[in-house]
C-alpha cells in the first residue's frame, strides 16, 4: 500500500499536518508521499492541474493507494478515487466540497468582477508568507467539479471541525449522509485541525490498519 498526502490550497508539503503525518508514518517505518502541489507556480494552479500531477505518480503502478488530503488537497483526493481503482482508501481533512459557493460570495461581486476582468487576484499563501497572484481559470476550472458526481465507493473516514470557517461543516455531513460508504468524525476545531492531530491520527492509523 502507498499512502499520499495532499496538502491543502495556499498551503505546502512543510505545512504542519504534512509534517506532522510524515513524522508518525516515519516512526511506522512506511513512506508517505507529500507532493508539492504548487509546482513553483501557485499563481496558475487548478483542481485539474493537481489531479495530472497526481496521476502521473499513479500511473504505471498497480500498487493499492491510500489517499490523504486535506482541504483542496481532500477533494482532489476524493475525485482521484472516483477516477482510478488503485485509490483503495481515502482519508480526507476537511474536504473543500462546494468551495466555490462558501468562498466566491465572501469576495463579493465587485471583486470578483475584478478579478475575472484583470485575471489575477492577489490570495494569502500561508507556507510563503505573502500575498501572491491566482489566475481566474482557478475557478473557471473548478467549475466542472461537481460533488455530486462523486459516486465510486471507496472507503472514506473524513475529519470536520464543528467551527470551520471556510468550509462549513453541514457541506460534509451532506455528502457522507448521501454516501454510506464515508465515515465522518466531527471535531471541536476549526478549519486547520492542527489542536486535534492526535486523535486524528489515532483514528486514521485504525482506519488504514497501521502498526
Amino acid at each position: 500500500m502507498r499512502f499520499i498526502y495532499l496538502h491543502g490550497f495556499a498551503s505546502s508539503p512543510e505545512s504542519a499536518k504534512a509534517i506532522y503525518l510524515c513524522d508518525r508514518f516515519t516512526k511506522l517505518g512506511i513512506s508517505l508521499e507529500v507532493p508539492d502541489l504548487n509546482q513553483g507556480d501557485f499563481s496558475h494552479l487548478t483542481i485539474t492541474r493537481q489531479l495530472t500531477q497526481v496521476e502521473a505518480m499513479l500511473a504505471n503502478a498497480e500498487t493499492p493507494v491510500t489517499l490523504i488530503g486535506s482541504s483542496l488537497g481532500g477533494l482532489t483526493s476524493a475525485w482521484l478515487g472516483q477516477r482510478h481503482s488503485q485509490v483503495q482508501r481515502l482519508v480526507l481533512f476537511a474536504p473543500a466540497f462546494g468551495f466555490l459557493s462558501h468562498w466566491l460570495p465572501k469576495l463579493g461581486a465587485e471583486q470578483l468582477q475584478q478579478w475575472q476582468t484583470l485575471g489575477y487576484l492577489q490570495v494569502y499563501h500561508y507556507t510563503e508568507g505573502r500575498s501572491l497572484p491566482l489566475h481566474y481559470q482557478f475557478v473557471e476550472d473548478a467549475h466542472q467539479y461537481q460533488d455530486s458526481q462523486l459516486l465510486r465507493s471507496v472507503p472514506t473516514l473524513i475529519f470536520h471541525g464543528r467551527k470551520d470557517e471556510v468550509i462549513p461543516i453541514e457541506s460534509t455531513r451532506d455528502y457522507a449522509r448521501e454516501r454510506p460508504w464515508v465515515q465522518l468524525i466531527e471535531l471541536d476545531s476549526d478549519h486547520a485541525l492542527t489542536d486535534v492531530m492526535l486523535e486524528i491520527w489515532q483514528a486514521t492509523q485504525s482506519f488504514c490498519q497501521l502498526s
